[in-house]
């Protein structure tokens, strides 16, 4: 018997793409992220170059984007509730 799936990052209502995460997994990858990129943020110090933050700032946000495409619901184009 399968276990129900729980996807962490539900779909936007309007749009496309994931929406606030709804368990505890996707708050601790939301979490981590802003933790991660704050933390960064510290690096670049006066004079030195920002392309470094850059690209890390971009690695984070691909690592984001590849967990929320994994563990999120499926994305494709949406305008709204159809009840």
């Amino acid at each position: 018997m399968q276990a129900e799936q729980k996807y962490w990052f539900p779909a936007k209502r309007y749009g496309w793409g994931w929406g606030f995460p709804t368990t505890w997994q996707g708050l601790s990858v939301l979490g981590a992220y802003i933790a991660l990129l704050a933390g960064g943020a510290s690096w670049p110090r006066a004079g030195h170059s920002h392309g470094w933050f850059v690209l890390y700032a971009g690695g984070l946000t691909a690592i984001l984007l590849l967990v929320c495409w994994l563990k999120g619901e499926p994305p494709h184009w949406r305008w709204g509730r159809q009840d």
